[in-house]
Order: structure tokens, then C-alpha cells, then sequence
């Protein structure tokens, strides 16, 4: 894209005028922004939280670039705020507005979208599965000498713990949560998922593969929009929720109900607030991946 942005088909692209972006900007601040402060505060007094510190700790979130809002490759910002952007060299002041300069992207943010927008693909391919009941949380402490969330205690006694899992078909298929299961747990899963077989095996059944939306559109950053980023956020928080509430620990303490997929009414509660996660991932992940293939096609 040039420096007027001629290159830009005016049909796809989205003009904000100042009222409207400042509103989404006070919009996205007032979802993440609570979060954030009171992730800061659990650190400065050495605290944490089971189910909200993964969103920072675990995706290794910046969390100056999550809070400040920007805009996505399709909008332009009018007004003399938008100006603010322009100390940015990622953004440019175009026909239309103040916006994403994609010159800019070097050839790893350039790279890192595409994978992105291939692994979306495949994944939606996949026929989703529903069938884990969340029982990776378990196969990360199995016979464990320590368990991962040292502050948080289990609700189940070691032997108990042992006899649901050793009881289960695990059916893990995100190499990210694979990767936790103690060595004991590891022969028990039907699969064996690999960092560099992802495409073969994500699928938008995994509660966790519908949070790493989240962490591919902050990846992207800031060519993928804070419109997105937030809503991802969201659902990252609702499916954190539920694979915590599934999982032996006992987070009564943070005012979570338990779970008890160890029984069959369990199971099903699971299954419905998991198929409740993968409708609401499907329409995020087509947003995401729109927002890459303009990227992409812009880029050329």
C-alpha cells in the first residue's frame, strides 16, 4: 500500500469518523482495561489468579498493546484525533483517513498472518470433536509430584484423581496442552499432537484452540483490529472459565462452581457450554480470518 492508499479497493474499507472510533475506543477499554489493573495489582502483592493470570501470564500478553485500542486494516480514522496514531510509522495519513501503513509489515508479520490464516482454515475443515470433557487438566497432574497451580488446591485426593483419569479416553488434540501432561498421562491420550502438526489436528470442538484466537489477533498486532482483540478476549475469559471449572481443582474460593465431569450429568454440562464456546469461536475465527485475507491481499 502506498502512502495515499490508492491501492485499496474503497468498496472493502470501513471510514470511522472521530465520534464513532472514540466510542469503540471506550468501548475495548472498558472490557480489557478492569482486567488488566487488576492483573497488575495481584502481581505487585505476589497474588494470583487460577483462571485470569493465564490470559497474561501464559499468552505473554503486552499489556500496553492490549489496552490501547487501534484500528484494523480496513478502517481509517477521521478527525484531528486521529492524529495521535501518525507518531507511529505503522500508520499513514491517506485519502480516507488516518490508517494502517501495510508497507510497513516486515516479512515475519507478513508470514506470521498467513500461518495464521492457514491454520484457521484447516481447522474449520475439521469436523469439531466434543468429546474431551476437559480432561486435560487432569492429565497435567496425574500422578504428579507438584501440581501446576501450586496456590489452588485440588478437590479430589491423588488416588481419586488417578482412578477418573485412568477411567477416561483422553482425547487431547492441542499440542499446547499436550505438551503438559505428566510423562505418566502421556500414553493414555488417543492422539499425539505435535508443534509442527497443528494443521492436522486443531479443531474448533478444543476449548483451548478457541482461545488462542486471542493470541493470534494479538500476534498480529497492530495489522489485526482491537475490535477483534476484545471479543476474542472475551471468549478466551469464557473458555478459561470452563476449562478451570472442569478441571480437579477447587476454585470455590474464586466463586466458581465445579464441573464434575466425572459424573455423567457432568459430562453433559460440559458438552453444551463447550458446543456454547465453539458457535460463538466460529464467528470470531471467520472475522479473523477475513481480517488476514485482507491483509494479505492488500500486501501484495
Amino acid at each position: 500500500m502506498d502512502s495515499e492508499a490508492s491501492t485499496v479497493s474503497a468498496a472493502r474499507i470501513q471510514v470511522l469518523e472521530e465520534p464513532e472510533w472514540q466510542a469503540m475506543a471506550s468501548i475495548h477499554e472498558g472490557v480489557v482495561g478492569p482486567y488488566i489493573d487488576a492483573y497488575r495489582k495481584r502481581r505487585d502483592s505476589r497474588q494470583k489468579h487460577p483462571v485470569h493470570d493465564f490470559l497474561f501470564a501464559y499468552y505473554q500478553t503486552n499489556r500496553t498493546v492490549l489496552r490501547r485500542w487501534r484500528p484494523a486494516a480496513h478502517q481509517f480514522l477521521k478527525g484531528d484525533a486521529a492524529e495521535e496514531f501518525l507518531a507511529d510509522n505503522r500508520y499513514q495519513e491517506t485519502e480516507y483517513g488516518v490508517g494502517l501503513n501495510l508497507a510497513q509489515m516486515d516479512d515475519s508479520a507478513i508470514e506470521r498472518i498467513r500461518w495464521v490464516h492457514s491454520l484457521i482454515g484447516a481447522a474449520q475443515n475439521r469436523p469439531p470433536r466434543f468429546n474431551c470433557f476437559g480432561l486435560h487438566e487432569w492429565a497435567m497432574v496425574y500422578k504428579a509430584k507438584e501440581i501446576r497451580h501450586e496456590t489452588t488446591p485440588l478437590r479430589l485426593s491423588p488416588e481419586e484423581l488417578a482412578k477418573v483419569v485412568e477411567n477416561s479416553v483422553i482425547r487431547c488434540s492441542h499440542w499446547d496442552a499436550f505438551r503438559f501432561f505428566t510423562p505418566e498421562a502421556r500414553p493414555l491420550n488417543e492422539l499425539t499432537p505435535g508443534r509442527d502438526e497443528r494443521e492436522e489436528n486443531e479443531q474448533f470442538g478444543c476449548i483451548h484452540f478457541n482461545m488462542d484466537l486471542y493470541r493470534w489477533t494479538y500476534k498480529g498486532s497492530p495489522w489485526l483490529g482491537s475490535d477483534l482483540l476484545r471479543v476474542c478476549f472475551e471468549l478466551a475469559l469464557e473458555a478459561r472459565e470452563l476449562d478451570m471449572r472442569a478441571s480437579p481443582y477447587d476454585l470455590s474460593e474464586y466463586g466458581y462452581s465445579a464441573i464434575y465431569i466425572e459424573s455423567a450429568a457432568g459430562r453433559e454440562q460440559y458438552r453444551e457450554e463447550q458446543q456454547r464456546v465453539y458457535r460463538a469461536g466460529q464467528i470470531l475465527a471467520a472475522r479473523l480470518k477475513a481480517e488476514c485475507e485482507f491483509v494479505l491481499e492488500e500486501r501484495k
